[in-house]
Formats: structure tokens, C-alpha cells, sequence
């Protein structure tokens, strides 16, 4: 059914639509934020809705592009602002303190993305009841932790995140099928921490697996991550390309359902 739906919805767009994105300011614990919304204003329908999480960047050009590109597919994507005032930079030192803030303090990284996905789910353009998450890096860390909440999705699909073991009281609310998206070189994750989350998983009864990528480091899907001279981050055209059409795959599944 959602097949059908987005080869409608593009072919509509090529004859009569325009792809449309705007700022949408929003608040969370007092922190003003401003996320970036894409559709294709062919369909005039609600349709699924897609909530991105940046990278530790903040909310940069990477996930607004992703975010369009939801968009082209037939999607209603917004992409997140996890820091306040749709910040971002491209110094290491700077993410690192910024990403440190929202993750040291608890529960924050469920909860702010899930203010933005009140955000999304609000929004004329999108079904409030078919709605999935997609993060990235620090961002695919908040979108596991947003399943880990309990959180009722059409799916969660982490890309290159900083994995981590669900525990007794998260794995007991689990509701979100889950897609992790990993590369085999990607140091920042150890293997016993692999280990012990698919461990959880298996244990909790949730709905997940998980694709490894051969020779891709992390942040393999950024065509930027080469740029930062950082060790261990690297882009990998191969695995960027494979794990986007795997996403694509799991969300026609999901959203069939």
C-alpha cells in the first residue's frame, strides 16, 4: 500500500508539485529550538512522517539534505534541533560540548527528541499514526534511547549510533521496531557493548536487527565525515548507499503494516 502510495506521490510531484521546507520554532524545558520541515506538497493527503536526528554537528546542511530527501520519497521529514537555536559548527571540541550537555543530563536525549517529534506529528502534512525516527552518529544514540522510552513507533533506524544495552526497566517498554545500521571498522562502540545490547534486545522480545557494514568506520553515511580529520570517522560511499536502501526497505515494511 505504501508502495503504491509513494510512486503516486513522486509521480505527482515531477508533473505539479514543488518540494517545500520551512523552520518550525518549538520549545523544550525552557531551550528555544528550531527544526527544519520537508514535504512534497504534490499529496495533499496526510502521509507517514519521518523524524531525523543530527549528528553531534547540530542541526546542519547533512540532515537537512536527509531530510529532503525523505521528503522526495513521499515522506513528511523533520529534522530535529537537539541544542537550541538550530545551532551547529564543525568544531570537534564545540560538538563534543554540546553533545556531553544533552547527554549527561538524564533522560534528555528521549526527551527532546520526542518534543520534536510532538512537532512532526502535529504538522497538517503528516498521519500522527504512522510516524518513524532515523538518527545519526549522536543522533542515532537519541533515537535509541527514544525507543528505549517506550515510545510507540513505525519503526527506529539508527545509523552508525553509539550502541547501547537497554536496561531491566527500558527493555520492559519497548515497542518500536528497531534497525541498526553499523559499521564493522567503527571503534567508538566496543564489542562487548554490542554484545550485551543484542543480548537485551533478544531478551526484551522487541522487534530488531542489525546490518554490519564491511571495512565502514563511523559516520560512514556523511559525505563530510572525511573533512574532520578526526580518527576512526570516515565516509564510505558503499555502505551510505547499502544502508540507505535498507532503511528504504525496512520503512515500506513497516509502513505496509
Amino acid at each position: 500500500m505504501l508502495g503504491s502510495f509513494l510512486i503516486l506521490s513522486l509521480s505527482s510531484g515531477i508533473a505539479e508539485g514543488k518540494l517545500v521546507t520551512r523552520t518550525v520554532p518549538y520549545q523544550h524545558e525552557g531551550t528555544a529550538l528550531v527544526g527544519y520541515l520537508a514535504y512534497d506538497d504534490a499529496q495533499s493527503a496526510p502521509r507517514p512522517g519521518v523524524l531525523v536526528i543530527p549528528e553531534w554537528w547540530g542541526l546542519n546542511d547533512y540532515a537537512k539534505r536527509r531530510a529532503r530527501e525523505l521528503a522526495q520519497m513521499g515522506y513528511a521529514a523533520f529534522a530535529a534541533d537537539m541544542y537550541g537555536n538550530a545551532k551547529s559548527t564543525r568544531d570537534p571540541k564545540q560538538a563534543e560540548e554540546w553533545s556531553s550537555a544533552v547527554g549527561s543530563k538524564p533522560g534528555l536525549m528521549a526527551s527532546r527528541p520526542k518534543a520534536a517529534l510532538d512537532i512532526l506529528r502535529a504538522q497538517p502534512q503528516v498521519d500522527a499514526t504512522r510516524v518513524a525516527a532515523i538518527g545519526f552518529c549522536f543522533g542515532g544514540s537519541a533515537v535509541l534511547q527514544l525507543a528505549y522510552s517506550g515510545e510507540n513507533l513505525q519503526g527506529a533506524v539508527i545509523f552508525h549510533g553509539g550502541l547501547a544495552a537497554p536496561d531491566e526497566a527500558q527493555a520492559k517498554l519497548i515497542k518500536t521496531p528497531l534497525l541498526i545500521l553499523h559499521g564493522s571498522k567503527d571503534t567508538f562502540t566496543s564489542r562487548e557493548t554490542i554484545d550485551r545490547m543484542r543480548t537485551a534486545l533478544d531478551a526484551s522480545g522487541a522487534d530488531w536487527y542489525m546490518v554490519t557494514y564491511a571495512h565502514a568506520a563511523h559516520a560512514f553515511s556523511d559525505p563530510e565525515s572525511d573533512s574532520f580529520k578526526i580518527p576512526g570517522i570516515a565516509y564510505n560511499e558503499k555502505a551510505a548507499r547499502r544502508s540507505w536502501d535498507e532503511m528504504q526497505r525496512f520503512f515500506r515494511e513497516q509502513f505496509a503494516k
